[in-house]
């Protein structure tokens, strides 16, 4: 991969993260009328993290934060399935598994970028149903 698309992971990735982190009230705040599912917020966070390996590997991350996304990582994949259907809105308030990924991306962000709060990714613009 060029470096430009390795400059571009690693900003997607830190602000994800930053949104995974994020307080309740302002992960909601960010979705606004967006219904995201849980399981497409999930399966973006499993992603980011997996190729966060071949940034680590080219020397986009360090060591030290890898092993923070590899947490992150493995807690994303213990959600159960029967969890991660619905609003991602609707589990961020009701399944007590995103308060340990708050907590394990904050970390994360704490040792990457010396703070946990990091500007929010910008939101994606709704779909308009045309087509």
């Amino acid at each position: 991969m060029n470096h430009l698309g390795d400059t571009n992971l690693r900003t997607w990735t830190l602000r994800f993260m930053a949104l995974l982190a994020a307080d309740t009230q302002d992960q909601i705040a960010w979705l606004g009328e967006r219904e995201l599912g849980t399981k497409d917020a999930v399966e973006e966070a499993e992603l980011l993290c997996r190729v966060s390996e071949g940034l680590a590997e080219r020397g986009v991350f360090e060591p030290v934060d890898l092993r923070g996304l590899r947490a992150i990582g493995r807690r994303l994949g213990e959600i159960d399935t029967a969890c991660r259907v619905g609003l991602w809105a609707n589990s961020l308030t009701t399944d007590p598994a995103w308060d340990d990924i708050r907590s394990l991306t904050r970390q994360f962000l704490l040792t990457n970028l010396g703070d946990w709060r990091q500007p929010l990714p910008r939101p994606a613009r709704p779909h308009t149903g045309d087509h």
